[in-house]
């Protein structure tokens, strides 16, 4: 379990310009809409930076990643996978993304200097066509419930999240 003190990053990831591919970006966004967070807590929009984001990656202690997972349920999909789970090539496609992040987190932990735990929350998507700043009914409807999971992540690790007013 975390303590107050670890350095908690929660790092949503994405292309908000192929519709539910951008999920990860608007849950954080949604996130800091609703919630204050402690300052050992730093939340990212990670768009599509990939390996541009070892340097966040090796500064935290517990890594708290949102994105559009393809699994094999239906789009709205709900899904948690912690560090064992992901995949450990590029090979295996677990992101709608190009899977630079699970590149960035294995070089990280090659490196000596990966995080200690590592959950991806993540949903299925239902379109990633391009082009669309739109996410579908399926997906946005989920936007909340994706949100309510991160505060329960954080939660896990001895952090509140501050309901704003």
């Amino acid at each position: 379990m975390g303590t107050n003190t670890d350095r908690v990053v929660v790092l949503g990831v994405g292309n908000i310009l192929l519709k539910d591919e951008g999920v990860g970006v608007r849950v954080v966004e949604e996130f800091q809409r609703q919630y204050t967070v402690p300052e050992t807590v730093l939340v990212v929009d990670g768009g599509t930076q990939g390996l541009g984001l070892i340097p966040t990656i090796q500064e935290t202690d517990r890594l708290i990643v949102v994105d559009a997972v393809l699994g094999q349920g239906e789009p709205g999909t709900l899904y948690r996978l912690e560090k064992k789970d992901l995949p450990k090539s590029l090979r295996v496609l677990l992101s709608t993304c190009d899977c630079d992040l699970v590149d960035a987190l294995n070089l990280c932990d090659l490196s000596g200097w990966g995080p200690e735990s590592v959950v991806v929350i993540g949903i299925q998507p239902q379109d990633i066509t391009p082009f669309g700043l739109e996410m579908t009914e399926k997906v946005a409807a989920r936007v909340q419930d994706l949100v309510l999971q991160v505060v329960a992540e954080l939660k896990q690790l001895g952090v509140e999240s501050e309901k704003k007013l």
